[in-house]
């Protein structure tokens, strides 16, 4: 009998076992650390990243393991450099132009998925001189610009339409391949008329002391009272990184509102980080920061003021949303487009 209940015992305890042994197997594992690549264009959307990328650089110079993502940062000039590169999966998430990711998202059949707002309306006509006082004032002369295909073209021209002055003839548009090509420009005299974002406007006022913002493109904008909001950038990622880290996706967005959130506050020590990645000097950095409009706006809220912003493009000009011209195919971006909204 005592050899009975010991058998039943053994047969007990190696069920147990088993038992146990298939629950861990049901357990869904942790997703392994992700290393994701992020590009920035030199600027706002920079800006605002720099609080994660100097977290990102200190953990891995201290050599600890992380349970978390990690992050390979690239900076580039344009967003010329970041959109081959983003179609071709050598990048997993970055920061463009607003309508740029709407083409983006025509170009690869639906295959970028927009995650935030990061930067509001930051573009400005600055000139060295007191003639322009309104938007009507521009027409007829030159504007040094950069951005062309992207949003500063498309805010401009749309901007101009509705102020009564054709942006092909009623006014010469000097298009520059770089901001930093406007600012030479006027330091040189060969423009006395610009149109720049922040931070490029401090630049040009660090050299140029008489150089002054005559219109402010935002205020501009809302003052059509059009039910949208003048955008300039924001964060997207390929669809298929979204499916496949959905984890990594979350973290990064939780990191990323904690940098901006640090930046905002913390004016001057973000200057200090902004000048040691040589995205600008730390002094303009520090002078041009209130004036930036960072911020990193997620779901539905970000949906609404994209998809406006979009609709307001796409009546004006859809090829600037990423229509083709000759087929009619593509346009506004489907709900898909939008991540958590």
């Amino acid at each position: 009998m005592k050899k009975g209940l010991a058998a039943c015992l053994a047969l007990v305890m190696c069920l147990s076992l088993a038992a146990c042994g298939g629950d861990q197997e049901e357990e869904t594992p942790a997703e392994d650390p992700v290393t994701v690549r992020v590009a920035a264009l030199k600027g706002p959307t920079a800006m605002g990243m720099v609080k994660l990328m100097s977290d990102s650089d200190a953990a891995a110079e201290s050599g600890e393991e992380t349970t978390g993502n990690t992050y390979d940062f690239t900076l580039a000039a344009s967003a010329d450099e970041v959109s081959p590169k983003l179609m071709q999966g050598e990048l997993d998430i970055a920061c463009v132009p607003a309508n740029l990711a709407s083409v983006l998202y025509n170009r690869t059949d639906g295959g970028i998925v927009t995650l935030a707002v990061n930067t509001l309306g930051v573009l400005y006509i600055v000139e060295n001189g007191n003639s322009v006082q309104s938007m009507a004032d521009l027409a007829g002369r030159t504007i040094a610009a950069s951005g062309k295909g992207s949003t500063p073209e498309y805010a401009l021209r749309y901007l101009l339409s509705e102020n009564g002055i054709d942006p092909d003839t009623g006014v010469t548009i000097d298009w520059k391949s770089e901001h930093s090509e406007c600012v030479a420009a006027l330091a040189s005299g060969a423009a006395t008329i610009a149109m720049l974002p922040q931070p490029f406007v401090t630049v040009a006022q660090t050299q140029l002391p008489d150089l002054r913002v005559a219109l402010d493109l935002t205020e501009e904008w809302d003052a059509l009272d059009n039910g949208s909001a003048l955008l300039t950038g924001v964060v997207v990622a390929r669809a298929d990184f979204v499916e496949e880290h959905p984890a990594a996706v979350e973290e990064f967005l939780t990191s990323y509102a904690e940098s901006v959130e640090w930046v905002n506050a913390n004016t001057a020590e973000a200057a200090e980080l902004i000048g040691g990645y040589d995205i600008v000097d730390a002094a303009v950095a520090e002078k041009a920061l209130p004036y930036c409009n960072i911020v990193c706006i997620t779901g539905s809220e970000m949906k609404d003021m994209l998809s406006g912003y979009l609709q307001v493009l796409f009546d004006a000009a859809p090829a600037s949303v990423g229509q083709d011209a000759e087929t009619g195919e593509g346009g506004l971006p489907g709900d898909d487009f939008y991540y958590g909204a």
